[in-house]
């Protein structure tokens, strides 16, 4: 197929615009496509039972054999989480494009999938590429994980900046700034769309620099009295760096652990990107050879999962490791939305053991990852794009993003929110809504992939908040009439209640005989499912699943 000015580029994001999680977006020229993210979302209190939930990739399975390569903007899971199951669905395999970091980190996740060595291409800041009509460009630039790189396409249809995640740090903790040369040279040629990360668009002001919480960290570890507990995200790099400068300075040993942690910290150790001399990394089963005032512990947990290295420690389950009064602990990072009651249920825990406790609240152990308002707009400023597309980010913050631009000079006909599965089409450099395509959420629930089923999750809720009743008839082979009722309960809140169980028995014998003679046996098990589901309302304002069972004597 031709590739000509006529053409539309058409860019379609599949995930990222309804939370902050599962970032997918495709860009289709002509009979070429490329993918930029593939990530994953952690569920919330209204998914029990799932796992992980992924971008709906059914377009990009349709269209498959126009994929030229998927491109991964940094090593975060919100980014890379869905690779193993997109891989896993495609028979035609792409290159995936990243910088080395990212790509290792993506291996380990795939080798844990069991998949086959993929096609891996490294790139880094000022690396060109072309993809069938793409014309790829990365730029560094700085967020909460290194090697994080933003990205420059150009087409005959015309260019798009995406920045990726990012912030504004003049003083990063690997001294890896900002391409802010390349940004300003892209935006000489031409941007004619932006996409840029809207994570703290409602956060007035500049984020903090990383290079900030190294003296809090410092000052904390150097005055604790007993050990120093430090939970961070194990992909943050630069935080790792920065707890093991101030243990060393203060002459202590760190101690990892963590399954993410402990793999992650090796990886980054291996690549360079984290510097700790080997003497003064110990093994978790030799911390008992060392006084407490002489060990750093970092590990998993800052998000209260109930499974980390921190909540073990906590409830005095981890295999090697605990927790005592008087010892320190820092929680390095903020929770996401969502794991807020997680994060304070495994403060209590550490209070109630006598810790001393350091989070965002009272201590400068964290700052984000993201950019806020002011850098926001000094983006806008230097790309100064023709049209603009808020992503990564929640309603609020998308919109709350397009205020800014408008601020900044951009026309309200020239600013894209979009919902995931809208799309933008670009022609001759101007940029309008195009066709919708199918989207939504896909489920990882234990070992099976599924799409989202609102039936099983609003069963499990109801299961979760008023427990099952399964009601048992036996009735005539003859005549189909009610010859006896059993019920039995599981988290139903009144089943000691014999006289509510009385009345819930004769609810069903009503309900069913009222029916017809020789009724079918579908009809039986749907009038008694109503009988006993309204009696059980009206006497205890709950609605416990019914499972009617119906047999034939």
């Amino acid at each position: 197929m031709a590739k000509t000015k006529s053409q539309p580029l058409r860019i379609i994001p599949l995930g990222g615009l309804d939370g902050i999680g599962k970032n997918m977006t495709a860009f289709e020229y002509g009979g070429d496509m490329v993918l930029v993210d593939a990530g994953i979302m952690f569920p919330d209190d209204d998914m029990p039972g799932v796992d992980l939930v992924l971008p709906d990739y059914t377009y990009v399975l349709e269209h498959e054999d126009e994929l030229r390569g998927i491109i991964v903007t940094h090593g975060h899971e919100d980014h890379t989480g869905a690779l193993p199951y997109l891989l896993k669905d495609l028979n035609h395999k792409a290159p995936i494009f990243s910088s080395k970091l990212t790509l290792k980190l993506i291996e380990s996740k795939l080798e844990e999938h069991n998949l086959a060595k993929q096609d891996y291409r490294e790139v880094h800041d000022g690396t060109k590429i072309e993809l069938g009509a793409f014309e790829i460009h990365f730029f560094s630039m700085t967020h909460s994980i290194p090697a994080t790189l933003g990205l420059y396409l150009r087409t005959p249809a015309g260019s798009v900046l995406h920045t990726g995640d990012f912030k504004l740090d003049q003083t990063p903790i690997d001294g890896v700034r900002p391409d802010y040369a390349a940004i300003n040279r892209f935006a000489t040629r031409g941007v004619d769309l932006l996409l840029s990360d809207s994570t703290n668009a409602t956060v007035p002001g500049f984020t903090q620099s990383e290079a900030a919480v190294g003296p809090a960290l410092r000052h904390i570890i150097k005055n604790a009295p007993g050990r120093v507990f430090v939970a961070s995200f194990s992909s943050h790099i630069h935080r790792l760096q920065q707890i093991c400068d101030a243990a060393v300075a203060v002459g202590r040993k760190v101690v990892v652990t963590g399954r993410s942690m402990v793999h992650n910290t090796q990886i980054a150790r291996d690549l360079g990107y984290l510097k700790i001399p080997d003497e003064d990394i110990i093994d978790a089963y030799d911390v008992d050879e060392i006084p407490d005032e002489k060990i750093v512990v970092m590990c998993t947990g800052s998000q209260g999962e109930p499974l980390s290295a921190l909540s073990r420690m906590a409830n005095g389950e981890h295999k090697s490791l605990s927790i005592h009064e008087g010892d320190t602990v820092i929680i390095s990072a903020k929770p996401v939305p969502g794991n807020e009651k997680s994060v304070q249920g495994v403060i209590n825990s550490l209070s109630k053991i006598g810790c001393h406790i350091f989070d965002r609240n009272n201590a400068l152990v964290h700052v984000s990852g993201h950019a806020s308002q002011e850098e926001l707009k000094l983006m806008l400023a230097m790309v100064h794009p023709r049209y603009f597309m808020p992503v990564h980010g929640e309603a609020v913050h998308l919109r709350t993003h397009a205020k800014l631009a408008r601020q900044m000079g951009i026309p309200e006909d020239h600013i894209f929110i979009l919902d995931n599965g809208d799309t933008l089409e670009m022609r001759r450099h101007r940029v309008k809504r195009g066709p919708s395509v199918d989207s939504g959420v896909i489920y990882v629930d234990g070992g099976s992939v599924s799409d989202a089923d609102p039936v099983v999750l609003r069963d499990r809720k109801r299961l979760a908040s008023d427990g099952i009743v399964t009601c048992v008839i036996t009735a005539s082979s003859r005549n189909h009439k009610v010859e006896d009722v059993n019920l039995s309960s599981r988290g139903f809140s009144a089943a000691n209640d014999d006289k509510l169980v009385e009345g819930a028995l004769d609810a069903v014998r009503t309900a069913v005989n009222k029916i017809s003679d020789h009724a079918a046996l579908d009809a039986m098990r749907k009038a008694a499912r109503n009988g006993l589901s309204n009696y059980l309302w009206n006497k205890t304002h709950t609605r416990p699943m019914v499972i009617p069972v119906v047999l034939e004597v």
